[in-house]
């Protein structure tokens, strides 16, 4: 690698500011790109991938939901003079009918609403898959993470809201996720965009233990004393009442659709991707818990 600097587009996202701060403790130079940063950048608006690229000479990548990074994008970074290129995407997206919910149609459903969540699961993996196409072909050193479900995703994400009103509601019953830690995912980026040996690797990132929501929420209710508990629920359930909550029905279709690996058992796999990227095991989930509960994550 050069002295360039390292472009990380959703430099202010969950992924992108952890990188961010990995990158400049290894004293490499970054450019924070996202659509509020100085540095603006717009998958939407080819006219800011330009500026962003200019002068870099590797690229952190975090596609916008449902919309894949494309060859015109690889393209343009290459012949900016790109050398490297990381990309997020996502556990299972190479294995067909990994977010499918595993079951016949429920004959009291609608033939309108099973296409409706076919077509949000099908666009979501979809993309991802261009987006990892592009990459492959683009003539960069490429290399792709395919995270597993983020551990923080109970203390900054979709979860943390439920739990701070004392009651998580998921449609996964009793399934289990290695969930993985976000510093670990950074972790992997950070030497992926500055070591060699990484490129042509694609790294399939899990945690180190299979837990299930009620086990996960128990240890969190333990770390804190908070009075918080697990209730399994039905999609159908899950997706009304996130519509509740001002969610548009194609976005929670999708959140249903991500959560069916988990009810299916799917995401109880224990991936080898951190260790082979970084040479150690993966951070526990009762470490991560143990984190935010000091950090005050959950004191709401």
């Amino acid at each position: 690698m050069t002295n360039e600097p390292v472009l990380v587009i959703g430099g202010t996202g969950k992924t992108g500011r952890r990188v961010v701060a990995g990158l400049k403790e290894r004293g490499v130079a970054v450019r924070v790109a996202s659509r509020s940063s100085e540095q603006r950048f717009d998958w939407l608006d080819e006219s800011t991938w330009g500026p962003a690229l200019e002068g870099v000479g590797a690229v952190y990548a975090v596609p916008l939901e449902g919309v894949a990074v494309s060859r015109s994008f690889t393209g343009l970074a290459r012949r900016s003079g790109v050398e490297r290129i990381v990309l997020l995407s996502a556990r299972g997206v190479d294995v067909p009918g990994y977010y499918e919910d595993g079951a016949a149609a429920d004959e009291e459903k609608s033939e309108e609403k099973n296409e409706e969540r076919a077509a949000g699961e099908e666009a979501g993996v979809a993309s991802h898959l261009q987006g990892e196409h592009a990459v492959r072909d683009s003539g960069l050193e490429w290399t792709i993470l395919r995270p597993g479900w983020f551990a923080q995703n109970f203390s900054e994400g979709l979860f943390l809201d439920a739990l701070l009103a004392g009651e998580l509601r998921l449609p996964v019953a009793d399934g289990a996720a290695t969930f993985v830690d976000l510093e670990d995912v950074a972790a992997v980026a950070v030497a992926a965009l500055t070591e060699d040996g990484h490129a042509g690797q694609v790294y399939e990132m899990s945690g180190p233990r299979a837990v299930n929501l009620e086990t996960a929420v128990a240890e969190i209710a333990g770390a804190t004393g908070r009075p918080i508990r697990y209730v399994p629920v039905t999609v159908d359930r899950f997706t009304a009442e996130l519509r509740q909550e001002g969610l548009s029905a194609e976005d929670a279709q999708l959140w249903a659709a991500a959560l069916n690996p988990i009810r299916r058992g799917l995401e109880a796999k224990v991936s080898d991707g951190v260790r082979r990227a970084l040479g150690r095991d993966p951070r526990d989930f009762a470490e991560f818990v143990k984190d935010a509960a000091a950090a005050g994550a959950w004191r709401g």
